[in-house]
């Protein structure tokens, strides 16, 4: 890909997730079927599902990579080429694996789709880079540890032909690569199969063995004081150093479809202002202010990310009120409800190619036309005049301390 944009890969974990970093901008999406995936409390897809949700992309122009990538019991092996065989049927333009065994099995059971070696196998090296590409691997997912030198080095010291992807974006684990064995011992859930109950983001305190119930804060000292609790990754800011790439992922198929596409939107707008030459729109960066987050970081790629001292709970300052269905010429619009809100609010919208913009929500009315100054049954649809007209997907926010707040 030398001399092109890099891929912008987002996450689906469901089809109104899919829907949505599709239509604001992904290149391609990644997803996974009900089983052998990384992120078994996301929706995921069934096997009509998966035909549904590739063939939307599709029809978009959006390529689909479908995750294989838990570390599969012998049982579960039996069961993989079966598997293998509907993400064939269904198109998936990729698979992304991590176990050698499921590798070699997708060259035989999926041939059509390429395969690309998860960042679960945690490659940090051009030797490992490089054996992959020789057992047929297109693509290798890189570790999270490595910093932007050493990426550059394995891109220096690999066939051009072997891509290389690498998150720009999201959570980041405490432990190597995501290879974590606290989920398993403190809740019994496997984070190697798609269940991490995450314990590195709980709020931790000490307790004396002598002193039973009696639970005492974790004090700070000049060097700070942390236990298990990482930031987030933000690279929108140095997008230009990462040109080299041949894909930008995404984290969060297990985040909201809100999440996926704002921060699809903000990328994708700011990989298109550096294609043109251009400093990114402040809008966009402001985006991914704009979604759940932790404190972010630019992760390992300059150097360790540091930990963050004061606390590790997320930022959430907005929230999705309705979702538009559908708008005319003049701005009638129609639009579901998602979260309470009232005429008098102000809310801000963003859509697929949408710049957000500001209004002051006039009254408006329900199914029978008649005046509705507060909805309040969610999915209910509901009508509002918009100053402008807008593409359907379009999102309704508010901030949360509006007047609406004390109603959630």
């Amino acid at each position: 890909m030398a001399g092109k944009q890099p891929e912008l890969l987002a996450p689906a974990g469901d089809m109104e997730r899919l829907r949505m970093a599709v239509l604001y901008g992904a290149d391609a999406v990644y997803l996974a079927g009900t089983d052998f995936g990384m992120r078994a409390f996301a929706g995921n897809f069934s096997p009509q599902g998966l035909a549904e949700a590739t063939a939307f992309a599709h029809a978009h122009g959006v390529r689909v990579h479908c995750t294989i990538n838990t570390m599969p019991r012998n049982e579960e092996m039996d069961r993989l080429p079966a598997h293998l065989e509907v993400l064939e049927a269904a198109g998936v333009d990729a698979v992304i694996l991590a176990d050698l065994g499921a590798f070699q099995l997708a060259g035989r059971y999926a041939p059509h789709a390429a395969r690309h070696v998860s960042t679960q196998a945690g490659v940090t090296n051009y030797e490992t880079a490089r054996a992959w590409y020789d057992l047929g691997a297109s693509r290798v997912i890189l570790a999270r540890e490595l910093s932007l030198e050493e990426i550059r080095t394995i891109r220096e010291k690999t066939p051009p032909e072997l891509e290389l992807e690498a998150f720009v974006h999201g959570a980041m684990c405490v432990s190597y690569s995501g290879r974590c064995l606290l989920s398993n011992y403190m809740t019994g859930r496997d984070s190697s199969r798609g269940a991490c109950a995450q314990p590195c983001r709980y709020k931790y305190a000490l307790m004396e063995e002598k002193r039973p119930g009696e639970f005492f804060p974790i004090e700070e000292d000049g060097g700070g004081a942390y236990i298990l609790n990482s930031r987030d990754m933000c690279m929108i800011d140095h997008l230009e150093d990462l040109q080299f790439l041949d894909s930008l992922k995404i984290e969060g198929r297990a985040k909201s479809a809100y999440y996926a596409a704002v921060v699809t939107a903000a990328y994708r707008h700011g990989l298109d202002a550096l294609a043109a030459g251009e400093e990114i729109d402040p809008v966009w960066r402001d985006e991914v202010e704009h979604v759940s987050h932790r404190p972010y970081s630019t992760g390992f790629f300059y150097g360790p990310p540091g930990q963050y001292y004061d606390d590790a709970r997320y930022v959430r300052e907005w929230q999705v009120a309705a979702i538009v269905t559908d708008c005319g010429g003049e701005g009638n619009a129609a639009l579901s409800l998602r979260n309470k809100f009232r005429a008098g609010d102000t809310v801000e919208l963003v859509g697929p190619g949408l710049r957000p913009f500001e209004m002051t929500v006039p009254e408006m009315t329900d199914a029978d036309g008649l005046p509705l100054f507060e909805p309040r049954t969610p999915q209910s649809v509901f009508h509002m005049k918009l100053p402008r007209p807008v593409p359907p997907w379009t999102i309704v926010r508010r901030a949360k301390d509006l007047s609406a707040k004390g109603n959630e």
